[in-house]
């Protein structure tokens, strides 16, 4: 069973915080991807016949915009869940705490009770919620690798883009610096979920 002392419990919060942090990252990111997506239809459509193929493929990468930003909210929520989860467990251990402390400067009836409390609390509530920190973060990571596989085809709808952009006569220029753009962008979104799995590797000791 893994132990929760009040350094683990810090080191715990600290990594939550900065896959969070993370997290906003590529939502931004996401934001991002959607408004220069919007702009390469735009631009498709004025490119005309020659361009049907990028503007099918912005089209696409506005798509997965969408679906990257909502799979990004997903994941924070289920780092809420974690946040929510650990702040008991540190509230917990703390009240153990008290609890031997007042054990050591009690005795007879009185430390019978104390002993019964924290039987109580070293047993169920505790034990729930590290199953429950366990669980959280075996989702987080099917989740992360999910929003990996995601962000893959987002570089495939980017790369691919970039090839219909040499078909586009006279704009062909401008597709080819918007494609880049794309590639660009879909790049600090690996590196962001990079650092995520990173974070999310160092869970708290066992």
């Amino acid at each position: 069973m893994m132990s929760f002392e009040g350094q683990d419990s810090g080191r715990e919060l600290r990594r939550i915080v900065r896959i969070n942090e993370e997290i906003k990252t590529v939502v931004k990111t996401a934001y991002r991807i959607n408004l220069m997506a919007m702009n390469a239809i735009f631009l498709a459509k004025r490119a005309g016949q020659s361009a049907l193929g990028f503007g099918v493929l912005s089209n696409e990468l506005r798509r997965f915009a969408t679906d990257l930003e909502q799979q990004m909210i997903a994941l924070g929520q289920a780092t809420a869940g974690s946040v929510a989860i650990v702040t008991a467990m540190v509230k917990e251990a703390r009240a153990v705490k008290v609890l031997e402390r007042a054990r050591t400067e009690s005795s007879g009836l009185g430390r019978d009770v104390i002993d019964e409390a924290l039987r109580r609390r070293h047993g169920t509530t505790f034990s729930e919620r590290l199953e429950q920190v366990a669980a959280l973060n075996r989702n987080l990571d099917m989740m992360i690798e999910t929003t990996a596989s995601l962000v893959e085809m987002g570089g495939v709808l980017a790369r691919s883009a970039k090839i219909e952009a040499a078909y586009g006569g006279g704009f062909s220029q401008s597709l080819k610096q918007v494609s880049s753009d794309f590639e660009g962008t879909i790049g600090e979104i690996r590196k962001s979920l990079d650092s995520l799995k990173r974070f999310q590797l160092r869970e708290f000791a066992a």
